[in-house]
């Protein structure tokens, strides 16, 4: 069964950095693209980042500069560093993962984590 997990949410003052982990597990994730979205109250889940299985690279604009991601394909695992996080940057977070075409549309992705809830205060 495959099964992607978030994990190192939290609430944190504006200025300040988490850390999010999303394992994956059961089969190999090396040969996919791997996403970050968020989902903010009220509002639509839109695209954070992505890495392809080469290790390439998309922000979106509001996270370039602030936001890194990172994979560790022998841990079946991806890493989003959030540093210099806004009030705006609230939301649950989300790790998506395809082997289809890479973009940023979340329509593409065929799993998808449960969440993990990031709170920053003004």
């Amino acid at each position: 069964q495959v099964q992607l997990v978030e994990s190192g949410g939290g609430l944190v003052q504006a200025g300040g950095s988490l850390r999010l982990s999303c394992a994956a597990s059961g089969r190999t994730f090396s040969r996919d693209a791997m996403a970050w979205f968020r989902q903010a109250p009220g509002k639509e889940r839109e695209f954070v980042v992505l890495i392809n299985w080469r290790g390439s690279t998309l922000y979106a604009d509001s996270v370039k500069g602030r936001f890194t991601i990172s994979r560790d394909n022998a841990k079946n695992t991806v890493y989003l560093q959030m540093n210099k996080l806004k009030p705006e940057d609230t939301a649950v977070y989300y790790c998506a993962a395809t082997r289809g075409v890479v973009t940023s549309g979340r329509d593409n992705y065929d799993y998808w984590g449960q969440g993990t809830q990031v709170t920053v205060s003004s």
